[in-house]
């Protein structure tokens, strides 16, 4: 774990330009990314090296929509003991099936993306280990029944339309999606590394593993090509200009459901959008640049959808790990716990 910075100082108008960029091609050359920013290779390399030093952006993985079908992801609402919330979100965040934990400022104390191989195996961790974390009083699992979108798929607005335009190719002609898209022990070991820097080289990721670099690239890109991986560049949001974060429980009819949440994850303030288990079916998840925002977004949403009973809205008030990465309270990473939701969970 590296230390963290004290200093605090909000990210400029050309970091979050970069971090644009990188969430649109998270690994296209530091050529690719100066033309379109208009900056020269070199101050590209070193402005991100001195972002990924301090902690305040990154480039890591996100499950694509084929990896999302073969695992079992709930959100877990986790009741703790007083005076235990920090101790056990610290606990929490060394488990690789614990892909982001929130504080709350609502009826529960945590609220965490959970991640597993398969139902039994989250029925283990939720039902048999996570109740005997010290601190934990109660767990409350929602099983995610369908991804509309997950938070890599986000963006910030901080290019012009032409930048846009020359970091984003034209959509691939449909194909099946054919090739070996189980992941092997292989697989497991090259997204470790990858979990933990995202823009590794071929050259870095065939040495750390032993392997030739030709299996390296040909396995990324079709782990890609699959829709089984995908990449994503993610920065400190309350130094970025987005420090809050929401999340709305909602009702809606199942009929309407499919259209309401293909409706929701078009809105540039969604991060996370999932139907789910329980009396509530659907989570909506925002990124938003203040506390007063969320009552804008949730007339908006009453406006749009008279069908969407918004049940709950529960404001985070810490993040202390996203997708793998441990963040300090201004969300700066601070190290890695890679996921490995294919192993058998334990604590």
């Amino acid at each position: 774990m590296q230390e963290a910075v004290t200093d605090a100082t909000p990210l400029s108008e050309d970091d979050l330009a970069l971090i644009h960029a990188l969430q649109l091609r998270p690994r296209a050359s530091w050529t690719e990314l100066g033309r379109a920013l208009a900056v020269d290779p070199v101050t590209v390399a070193r402005r991100f090296h001195r972002l990924t030093e301090h902690g305040t952006a990154w480039v890591g993985l996100s499950p694509g929509p084929r990896m999302l079908d073969r695992m079992c992801v709930c959100f877990a609402q986790i009741d703790c003991a007083p005076d235990t919330t920090a101790a056990v979100a610290r606990a929490l965040a060394g488990h690789p099936h614990m892909l982001t934990i929130e504080r709350s400022a609502g009826a529960h104390d945590i609220l965490a993306t959970v991640a597993t191989r398969d139902l039994p195996a989250l029925s283990r961790y939720t039902l048999d280990l996570l109740p005997h974390v010290p601190g934990i009083t109660a767990v409350d699992a929602r099983i995610v029944t369908h991804m509309f979108t997950e938070g890599g798929r986000w963006r910030i607005a901080a290019l012009a339309p032409d930048q846009r335009a020359q970091l984003t190719a034209p959509p691939p002609p449909p194909t099946p999606r054919r090739g070996p898209g189980d992941l092997t022990t292989a697989d497991r070991a090259l997204l470790t590394c990858l979990a933990r820097d995202g823009r590794a080289s071929y050259q870095t990721l065939s040495t750390a593993l032993g392997v030739s670099l030709s299996t390296v690239k040909r396995r990324i890109e079709q782990l890609t090509r699959l829709d089984v991986l995908r990449f994503r560049c993610d920065f400190a949001r309350p130094l970025g200009g987005w420090p809050v974060a929401l999340t709305f429980w909602a009702k809606v009819p199942p009929a309407d459901l499919p259209a309401v949440g293909h409706a929701l994850i078009r809105l540039p303030e969604t991060r996370n959008c999932a139907a789910v288990s329980g009396p509530h079916n659907l989570l909506v998840q925002a990124s938003l640049h203040s506390v007063t925002d969320a009552l804008r977004l949730e007339t908006q949403l009453a406006t749009a959808h008279p069908t969407l009973d918004i049940v709950d809205r529960v404001v985070t008030l810490r993040h202390d790990k996203l997708l793998g990465r441990l963040l300090d309270p201004h969300g700066r990473s601070i190290g890695v716990v890679p996921p490995d939701v294919w192993a058998e969970p334990h604590i």
